[in-house]
């Protein structure tokens, strides 16, 4: 879902798996940066889907940006431009790490 629109990196926490390092490891796959956790944004859940969202805040140690393999592309954008995302959540995400930020 979402082909040809923008999403931050993500996926699924493998059983037993630290839910930070999750968020590392799918970082790492997808953009080939190593990020440091700084904060927990929220928790995203929604009535009638299965799939929880836990999004945090993280800056890059080490890496040079590029498009993992299930990335078709990766890209940068200040928060005034963003390009179409891909689903409804994101916009839910930044708006909370918005409110937080201020």
């Amino acid at each position: 879902p979402g082909i040809g629109l923008w999403s931050f990196p993500g996926g699924y926490v493998d059983r037993g798996e630290i839910v930070e390092t999750a968020a590392q490891r799918e970082v790492r796959e997808e953009t080939k940066l190593d990020v440091r956790i700084s904060r927990l944004i929220g928790v995203f859940s929604e009535e009638g889907h299965q799939v929880v969202l836990i999004a945090y805040e993280g800056k890059i140690v080490r890496g040079k940006p590029s498009a993992g393999e299930e990335v078709v592309e990766l890209g940068f954008f200040p928060i005034d431009n963003l390009p179409p995302l891909a689903f409804e959540r994101d916009l839910k995400v930044l708006a909370a790490w918005q409110k937080m930020s201020n």
